[in-house]
């Protein structure tokens, strides 16, 4: 079985930041890109996933 990504985003843009959200207790801040094959990414920190709106019903 498959262990989910903790939160899924869905944003309008290819490139995102991330830092975890937390103030003081996130992590540094990171910018993702979105490969255009797939349509999602996951935070290397805190496997946050984005995914592009145009990708949202298929990754669900």
């Amino acid at each position: 079985m498959p262990i989910e990504a903790p939160e899924t985003e869905i944003i309008s843009t290819m490139r995102v930041a991330c830092d975890g959200g937390e103030g003081a207790l996130g992590h540094p801040r990171v910018w993702l890109m979105i490969p255009p094959d797939t349509g999602w990414v996951e935070c290397g920190y805190c496997d946050k996933k984005f995914v592009h709106e145009d990708f949202a019903e298929k990754t669900g």
